[in-house]
């Protein structure tokens, strides 16, 4: 089944491009229909493994992986049908083909570890992976709007121009996703503490839950998120960043989420590998 979605989601990528290069109804309602399908087939790859293991899906770096490629196919999904825009599809569909090539071809076996078989656990990894995929969604946005905004200030209104939403509809897209982002980020990180302070009595033993702190890499980094993400907000509301500051904000958050869920993970030593 890995592999047919893996297919899927690259179809569905090549479609968008051949939709956002033409725009063509036809390629568009046909891109629409594949994401579609591979997000019905992730949800039934989902939740087969989830039904019946106790293990919870985001307990294992490849299957968290996963999840975050599903949660952004949908959140994609929902923000193609709401406002009837398919050219953000050509470059949100890269981003989810390339990161599902991951759990797509690891071999690694989870082993449940007995830390993890905690509902805080599931709310926790719930929370940050739906905001990640809204920062995904605002960062790419925001990379839009750039292109965009180039676009008409040099006057030469040709390819994105006639293929882009406005800016103002851009921008307005932009806020709504970083504001929920922020939301779950905000909730998964207030869990993930509930959830340490509750399971280290629990598993006096255990190392990962000792070290985590301020000076574990992603529970830094999760807080400079927040805090940049939290700044973004507030100064769009008082300080009138919107249009240009609020994208490039956008983007540069996404990085640093990246870097986190990526980087962090495979280059540096952290307490959040559990095994």
């Amino acid at each position: 089944m890995s592999y047919l979605l893996l297919l899927l989601y690259a179809a569905a990528a090549v479609t968008y491009a051949v939709h956002f290069a033409r725009r063509g109804q036809s390629a568009g309602r046909a891109a629409t229909t594949l994401l579609l399908a591979a997000a019905l087939v992730h949800t039934f790859s989902i939740a087969a493994q989830t039904v019946g293991n106790s293990d919870p899906m985001a307990s294992e770096f490849s299957r968290a992986i996963s999840m975050f490629v599903w949660l952004l196919a949908l959140s994609y999904l929902y923000l193609e049908i709401t406002t009837n825009e398919r050219a953000m599809g050509v470059f949100i569909l890269p981003i989810v083909f390339t990161l599902q090539t991951i759990p797509t071809f690891s071999s690694v076996v989870p082993r449940p570890d007995p830390v993890l078989q905690s509902n805080w656990f599931w709310v926790h990894m719930a929370s940050l992976l739906f905001a990640y995929a809204s920062f995904a969604i605002a960062g790419v946005l925001g990379f839009i709007y750039v292109l965009q905004f180039k676009e008409i200030k040099k006057k030469h209104l040709g390819y994105f121009y006639t293929r882009l939403p406005s800016l103002q509809i851009l921008d307005a897209m932009n806020s709504r996703a970083v504001a929920i982002g922020l939301v779950f980020l905000t909730i998964g990180v207030v869990v993930g503490i509930v959830w340490t302070l509750q399971a280290r009595p629990e598993h006096p033993g255990n190392s990962n839950l000792a070290a985590i702190g301020l000076g574990d890499p992603k529970v830094f980094i999760s807080v400079l998120t927040w805090v940049m993400y939290f700044f973004a907000v507030l100064a769009r509301r008082t300080m009138g960043w919107a249009g240009r500051r609020a994208s490039w904000l956008s983007a540069a958050g996404f990085v640093i989420v990246l870097l986190n869920f990526l980087a962090v993970t495979y280059l540096l030593e952290t307490s959040h590998t559990f095994k």
